[in-house]
């Protein structure tokens, strides 16, 4: 499938992007395109990887100009550029419209001129029932691939929707270590509040699975399995042996108590795969009638796929999670370290 192919990762200079290359540059495709608007942290991976088969363009989704730049001959797309932040989306909603809604747009109206194969783009699980800027400009991208997947022939446009990446960027998990090495308390916003616990491999996982067996509009999510925020500033405590307070501060300004996955609407029509669900898109044309005479009668005998009914993971069961990841492994080693 991969064979003298070229993949272009859009936002490739994240934590996303890093992991595919992981997976990709032992593998026999021709070439990996990483393209961002951070020239610093391109340079920082040309520097790590030392590899020809990456080639680095610098652009913006939100100029389609630098999109039109970088898309020459390229037959597969993961789509992770975006703006993520909560704070920062809430206080510039316009700067995550422009990223998150037109530079898919760019990206998805560049590729199907040019001729790709495939497209994956990533969302998030603010996306479900939105209720900040950052979750509605996401809804509104997944309505753009839709509603782009609906009028193309050649390109397979697919969405995979997952929740926070453990020791991604935003992740809670780094910012309990580095209260644990400076001595101080862990703070969380409410103890019941409960997140899915998702690795970076896994999230990888999910957008390989999308990409393998999507059909045009289809949306993939991953079961996950989830906790409290209380206990996983529990299960990093006795990880890393310490005894600190655990300080509750309220919830956040555009937070969630829980995070949806798939929301009742989905899941009526959401197929069964196992490790995962698929959410077909929705293909009425534009006989508005339709809208009006066909409804569901079995909405009330769903329940959306929220962290609060998923899964849930005990302490030792996190511990076990947090094992699995090398940032985890690396901290624990090098507190080891200073301890003796």
């Amino acid at each position: 499938m991969y064979k003298n192919k070229i993949l272009l990762i859009t936002g490739g200079t994240g934590s996303f992007g890093n992991a595919v290359l992981g997976r990709f540059l032992n593998s026999d495709i021709k070439e990996i395109r990483i393209f961002s608007r951070d020239e610093k942290k391109q340079d920082d991976m040309r520097k790590q990887y030392c590899n020809n088969k990456i080639k680095f363009h610098i652009g913006d989704v939100r100029d389609i100009t630098s999109v039109r730049n970088a898309m020459y001959g390229v037959d597969y797309i993961f789509h992770a550029a975006a703006l993520k932040q909560v704070p920062s989306c809430e206080f510039f909603p316009l700067e995550a419209l422009k990223t998150n809604v037109i530079g898919t747009e760019n990206v998805l109206s560049v590729a199907t001129q040019y001729g790709v194969k495939k497209i994956v783009c990533l969302s998030t699980d603010k996306a479900a029932y939105p209720i900040n800027a950052m979750g509605i400009s996401k809804a509104m991208m997944e309505k753009i691939i839709i509603a782009k997947a609906r009028t193309v022939g050649n390109t397979v446009i697919s969405c995979t929707r997952y929740g926070n990446v453990m020791c991604s960027r935003g992740s809670v998990i780094p910012l309990f270590i580095e209260q644990i090495k400076r001595g101080e308390a862990l703070t969380i916003t409410n103890p019941k509040m409960t997140r899915f616990i998702m690795s970076l491999d896994e999230a990888v996982e999910l957008v390989l699975f999308a990409f393998r067996n999507a059909s045009p509009g289809d949306l993939f999510i991953q079961k996950s399995p989830a906790c409290t925020i209380e206990v996983l500033a529990q299960a990093v405590r006795e990880l890393f042996d310490f005894n600190a307070e655990i300080h509750h501060i309220g919830t956040r300004h555009g937070e969630k108590l829980y995070e949806t996955l798939a929301t009742t609407e989905e899941k009526l029509k959401a197929e069964d795969l196992g490790g995962y669900w698929r959410v077909p898109m929705d293909d009425r044309d534009l006989n508005y009638d339709k809208y009006f005479e066909m409804g569901m009668p079995q909405l009330d005998e769903i329940e959306s796929y929220t962290s609060h009914n998923a899964e849930r993971l005990d302490v030792e069961q996190v511990k076990g999670k947090l094992l699995q990841l090398d940032y985890v492994q690396n901290e624990l080693r090098s507190r080891s370290r200073l301890r003796g």
